[in-house]
Parts: structure tokens; C-alpha cells; sequence
């Protein structure tokens, strides 16, 4: 299928777990694709290497998401190499970091779990918005702790991602006039490395034994829901926080 062709795409965080899925999945789908790393240079090497070795196109550019000159850098490589027009643009990138109480946290703390997952968001949409006009599509990336303030420790993390699903909402509302609209998916528990680092094993059984479906998502199914997102067929929605939870919460 090739419903992206002579589209580009930039995905932030685009080098693993989720990101990477959504990379991949959107250059099969025909779109040239930037992935954006910081830490993952490996994995964006690989992601590049995977999209080519079916005939894709992408480049990998390393670039903090969360500092407005590496936004810059990223946008000025993203011209570079495809042109000026952004049609798909995914702000994947997101972290928690490290579980903390109240108590526990320092402004350095605050400073960097709300830039990674709220700032990062903001500015580059605004960096990136002026290359995209009518018929495109922004799919940003909160998450299921929005909805119900996270695991424990996670406070900080969950009200970075609610503050995403309102300037998702609120972005909607000024940009669609545009033709450019916007969207935010709310994944609960995926298979992913962040949950590797920061949940408990048998947290992740008790949690993935709640939802009716009894087990953890994939990378690849929230990454199926950013590529519906992006198309011609959900042309109709947007402002929307899209729930993949396995039924964990219903909105």
C-alpha cells in the first residue's frame, strides 16, 4: 500500500518501542519519514536501515526536542532532505524518568519531565506547523495516566500528558480552519521499554489482567492507530483523544 506516497512525515522519539513502530509503519505506507533520536542513535541508525531495506525512504537526525535550537536543527535537516512541505507530524517523545513522590521532587525533576513530554510538544508544533497546510495531520502522544494521574510516583508525568490532551484539544480548535488537524492517542500498558525500566512485573500482570482483553499492547498497534490518524480516512476527526487501552478505561 502506498496511501502516504510523496508525503513526509517527522517522527519524534522515532528510533524505539513505540516511535520506531510508528516510523516504520508510515514508510510502508509510502511517506518519507524523519526519525528523530536523542539518546538512540543505534536504534535510529536501525529504524533507517529497516525502512530502506524495503524500498522506503528516511533519514535518522539526533536532536533534543525539548531545546528550541535542536527543534530548529531538526526542522532545517527535515527541509533539507524532503523539501518544505510536512504533511504527517508525530510528537512521540516522552519519558518518566524516575517514580517520585511529592516530596520527593526538585525543580530540576519538574523542569525536565514537563520539557521531554509538554514543551517538546509545543514548540515543535509551532516550528512545524508553518510547512503544513489543508489535508494534513498531527498526532501527538499522551497517554492513559492523563486520564486517571498515573501509577504511583508518576504525578508529574501523568499532568505533562494531561497538559497535552487539552493543547491537543485547544490546538484543534486554531489550527483545523487550516485544514491541519490534530489528534493525541492515549496508550495504557504497552509492551514497551519504559515499562521494562519503571513497572514492576507483576504490576504489569495485575494490569494487564484488568482489561477485558487480558494482556499488555504492542508497539505496532498503537502505531496502526497513528497511521489511521494521519490518512485521508479520518478526515472527519479531529480535537479527539483516541483510547488504546485494551479496555482498561472507556471515555
Amino acid at each position: 500500500m502506498s496511501q502516504f506516497k510523496g508525503k513526509v512525515a517527522v517522527v519524534t522519539g522515532g528510533a524505539r518501542d513505540i516511535g520506531r513502530a510508528i516510523s516504520i509503519k508510515l514508510a510502508k505506507e509510502g511517506a518519507k519519514v524523519v526519525v528523530n533520536y536523542f539518546n538512540s542513535k543505534a536504534g535510529g541508525k536501525e529504524t533507517v536501515a529497516e525502512i530502506k531495506s524495503f524500498g522506503g525512504e528516511a533519514i535518522a537526525v539526533k536532536a533534543d526536542v525539548s531545546n528550541l535550537k535542536d527543534i530548529k536543527k531538526l526542522k532545517k535537516k527535515a527541509v533539507k532532505a524532503f523539501g518544505d512541505k510536512i504533511h504527517i507530524l508525530v510528537n512521540n517523545t516522552g519519558g518518566l524518568f524516575a517514580r517520585k513522590t511529592l516530596q520527593e521532587f526538585d525543580e530540576a525533576f519538574y523542569d525536565l519531565v514537563m520539557n521531554v513530554n509538554f514543551k517538546s510538544t509545543v514548540f515543535v508544533m509551532q516550528a512545524f506547523e508553518p510547512l503544513m497546510g489543508k489535508g494534513t495531520s498531527i498526532i501527538n502522544l499522551s497517554s492513559l495516566a492523563a486520564r486517571d494521574g498515573g501509577g504511583g510516583g508518576s504525578s508529574l508525568y501523568a499532568s505533562s500528558k494531561g497538559a497535552t490532551t487539552t493543547f491537543t484539544r485547544g490546538m484543534a480548535k486554531e489550527l483545523g480552519p487550516k485544514g491541519i488537524r490534530v489528534n493525541a492517542i492515549c496508550p495504557g500498558m504497552i509492551a514497551t521499554k519504559f515499562h521494562d525500566d519503571f513497572t514492576k512485573d507483576e504490576v504489569r500482570t495485575i494490569v494487564a489482567g484488568k482489561t477485558p482483553v487480558r494482556r499488555e499492547g504492542s508497539a505496532d498497534e498503537v502505531a496502526d492507530l497513528v497511521v489511521y490518524l494521519a490518512s485521508d480516512k479520518s478526515s472527519f476527526i479531529t480535537g479527539a483523544n483516541f483510547d488504546i487501552n485494551g479496555g482498561l478505561a472507556f471515555s
